[in-house]
Order: C-alpha cells, then sequence, then structure tokens
C-alpha cells in the first residue's frame, strides 16, 4: 500500500484530529519505551509526552508500549510510524 492511499484510508476511518493508538514492540535493551514515547513527542512537536503504557513480557526480553497522543492529521500518523520504523531494538510496530 502506497502512502496516498494510506492518508486516504486514514482519512476515512479517522475524524482528524483524534486520539490515535500506537502499539510498539521493542528489545527491552537502551531504554527502548523512553526512546518510543520521545520520538512520537518530537515527531509531533508536542510539549510534553503523549499518554502511554508500557508491559514486559514474562521473560523480560521485550517491552509493548502502547501511546494514545493526539494528532491532527493522516500525514501526522505516517510522519510517527515513519519515525518509530528506523528505532534500534523494534520488533513490532501497529
Amino acid at each position: 500500500m502506497n502512502e496516498l492511499m494510506s492518508v486516504d484510508l486514514l482519512n476515512n476511518t479517522h475524524p482528524f484530529p483524534c486520539v490515535y493508538v500506537f502499539k510498539v514492540i521493542g528489545q527491552v535493551d537502551n531504554g527502548f519505551a523512553a526512546r518510543v514515547v520521545a520520538a512520537v513527542r518530537d515527531e509531533l512537536a508536542h510539549a510534553v509526552d503523549p499518554p502511554f503504557k508500557t508491559r514486559m513480557t514474562r521473560d523480560g526480553r521485550h517491552v509493548a508500549v502502547t501511546l494514545e497522543p493526539t494528532v491532527e492529521t493522516a500525514q501526522q500518523v505516517i510522519a510517527v510510524y515513519r519515525r518509530m520504523r528506523s528505532l534500534t531494538g523494534l520488533v513490532m510496530l501497529l
């Protein structure tokens, strides 16, 4: 799916501006959860961290981060996903 199709799909399924849920799973090493939160905050140019929660896997090797920032446009959603894809330690992005 190309980016233009993704923007159209997001616009058809979300009433922007809105709270958008991002779920990210990564390796616990090197402060992964903090880096995810900072990446979203920086990409959206927010002064404070977005609402988020974390959950560790049973074996303690991975952490799931759920973020719920307010986004203004579908393009911001795409930009956040693009930014998070570059994070070291990323396992899965939903």
